[in-house]
Parts: structure tokens; sequence; C-alpha cells
């Protein structure tokens, strides 16, 4: 019984297989970005889940399943790019969903345009991506410049006597791109950049910096880095006792962790995103942008960050350019990709000739009351400003 049991499953898994589409994923599970990473995993598996449960993705006259197939890129780069390689190669997997970080989807690129391949990403946003002159890789963040540009545009908007700002981030592409974002716009502004100064990544101490801020006391502090470094920076500001009318902080607010971390000491701190639960979109696996935050919280008991949501989205417009191309072709899925234009639960998505998203905006939240609410380009709550001194 037990031989027949087994050559059965084993007949049921081939032609299942027959009707399957494998996409693959080299993801940051281990090392310093594992939290952002594991969000990015969620994601793939609640876009499988449901597509799945909706009859798989259309190709023709045909449905096929979702498979997915991930790697422990362990947050570091070369990793990645090896596990990316292997991903193509060994288990000939032409449909890539991209891992998290800039650096990881920089490494990661020449691979997917090397063998033909590719990728869709919702997990880095360094403008450098796109200056490759890759034709298979599309991301649907918005460029990282962006992040810094707009903390200082809220901040000029709230307090236009302030005239002073500090800028440290993290020596990492990504950081670096949104600190460059940051310092551009704050001398559109008028502003006086009193530093402007990079940290090793896996700092473990911000002193030195903490005594040149205290010294020069600036309005705006803007921390361009990930989710470490950016509770460290916060513990520290407040150990040195500096209190800014204004603290934005990259990647950090966004997550839950964050406000779990430090308490009450995250209140008033803002942060960029690159999608809220607010905005209210259509979206064709979904329903639209509630349906999917109520499917989440009923699931998961809290709200979803925008890196759950962007991968979610990174899968939905992968399966809708197969389902426009009517084929698994590369080529024309590809092709279908360069025209598409949808909306999602992420935002409206479409492409310029580089693979950058041309039509999602950002926002930008604030923890108010050990929550996230999105406080610009339109308001779920008024910001609160100055930020509250430290207890």
């Amino acid at each position: 019984m037990r031989v027949l049991l087994a050559i059965l499953f084993l007949l049921t898994s081939f032609a299942v297989g027959q009707d399957i589409i494998k996409f693959g994923a080299a993801i940051s599970l281990t090392g310093k970005l594992a939290k952002e990473g594991q969000l990015l995993k969620r994601g793939y598996e609640i876009w499988k889940e449901t597509v799945n449960a909706q009859g798989g993705i259309k190709v023709g006259g045909k449905h096929y399943k979702v498979d997915l197939v991930y790697y422990d890129d362990q947050s570091d780069p070369v990793t990645s790019a090896r596990l990316i390689e292997r991903l193509i190669v060994e288990d000939h997997i032409k449909f890539i969903l991209g891992p998290y970080g800039s650096a990881q989807v920089f490494s990661s690129a020449p691979v997917v345009e090397k063998y033909g391949a590719i990728m869709v990403q919702a997990g880095g946003a360094s403008s450098d991506i796109y200056q490759k002159g890759y034709r298979n890789i599309f991301g649907l963040y918005t460029i990282a410049p962006d992040y810094g540009r707009d903390l200082v545009e809220l901040a000029t908007r709230l307090d236009k006597s302030a005239r002073k700002i500090a800028i440290l981030y993290e020596k990492d592409i990504f950081s670096e791109d949104a600190a460059e974002g940051a310092l551009q716009h704050a001398k559109r502004k008028g502003l006086e950049v009193v530093l402007y100064e990079g940290y090793p990544k896996q700092v473990q101490d911000l002193s030195s910096l903490m005594q040149k801020i205290r010294l020069l006391k600036p309005d705006i502090v803007i921390g361009s880095g990930h989710f470490q470094d950016s509770v460290l920076m916060v513990k520290q500001l407040k150990q040195f006792r500096i209190n800014p009318k204004f603290l934005g902080l990259t990647v950090g607010p966004a997550l839950p962790a964050f406000v779990e971390a430090l308490g009450q000491d995250a209140e008033g701190i803002f942060g960029p995103v690159q999608w809220s639960p607010a905005l209210r979109y259509r979206d064709p696996v979904f329903g639209s942008n509630q349906e999917f935050v109520k499917f989440y919280r009923e699931r998961f008991g809290s709200d979803p960050e925008y890196h759950v949501a962007g991968a979610v989205a990174a899968g939905i417009v992968f399966q809708k350019a197969i389902e426009e191309a009517k084929s698994t072709d590369v080529v024309k899925v590809r092709d279908a990709l360069r025209r598409i234009k949808i909306e999602t639960l992420f935002g409206l998505i479409s492409f310029d000739t580089s693979g950058r998203v041309i039509t999602k905006p950002m926002a930008v939240i604030q923890i108010q009351r050990g929550k996230q609410v999105t406080v610009y380009p339109f308001e779920e709550a008024k910001p609160i400003y100055p930020k509250p001194q430290w207890r």
C-alpha cells in the first residue's frame, strides 16, 4: 500500500508539475537585512497563495499554479548574485522576484541580464540600478533620492524658519543615494547644510557624529540608512541630548519593530514610505488596497508594511505581464512589462525604457501614539511638530 501511495504521489506531482510556473528569489532571511527580507518573503507568499486560490495565472486558455523557490542570501550582495545564478542555471527558473536591498539588486541584475531571465523587484530603490542599460530588470520602488527629497520638502513646509540641516548616511548604495536626494533638495530650499557625513556599514557606535551634531545644533536631522542603524541613531541622539525640531529616518520608522525597539522614543519621527495602508488604489487580485489591508489585518493582526505590499505587487505585475503576453516566453513577457500600465494595491505601475517605475508616488509617515500615520502628501493625521522632547 505504501509503495502504491508513493507511486500515486509521484504521478500526481508530475502531472501538477506540467501546470506550474516557477519563480525564484534570493532573499535576506538572515543577517542585517533579515527583518526586511522576511517581510518580502511574506509578501511573495501572500501573492502565491492568493493567486493559486483564484486558479493560478492564465496563459491563453490554460491556468498555471505558482511555485516559488527561495534561497537565503544572508544579507550579502555577492551571495545574492551567486544564488540568483543558481536559480537560473541549475533550477532553470527564468522569472526572478527580486531580493531586498539596492546592493543586492545591483549585484544580481547583471546575472539576470547575462542569462536572459527577467527580474521584477520591489526591494531596491537606488537610481544606479537603472543606469546600466539593462533590458530585463523592472523595479516598483520609487528611486532612492526621493526618500531624502520628500523628508526635506515636508520639513521646510512645516517650518519655513528652519535654517540648518544635518544629513547622516550609511555608506551603501541605497543610503548614499537617498542622502544625496536630501542634500540637493536642501540646497534648493536654501538650507545651510552644517553636516553631510557617512558612517560604515554594521556600525555599532555613532558617538563621534553625535558630538558634531550637538555642537552644530541643526533644526533638521536626516538619517539615511537601514533598520538597525536607525534604531542606533535614535538611541544615541537621546543619549547626547540632541532633540532636533524635525527628525526623519529612511526605512526604520516604516517597520513595526522600530516602535517595539524604541517605545516612546519613536514618537514624532518621520519616515518616507513607498506605500501606506491609507492609500486608495484598485487592484486586479485583491480588488483594492483596502481589501488587501483588511485581509492582512485579519490574518496577521497588524497593518502590512510597505515591504510586504511591494512584494505582493511585484508578483501581481509579473502575473499580469505573463497573462498579457499569453506566453511564458521571456521576450514576450519582457515586452509586456515594457507596455504595462496597471493600477495595483501598491499604486499605478508603468515603466520607462530603463525599467524604472514612473507612475507611483511616495508618502511620508510619522509615529504618533505608537502607530504609523500618513502625513504627506495627504494628511491621514496632522503632523506633530516640533518633535516631542526625549523623556
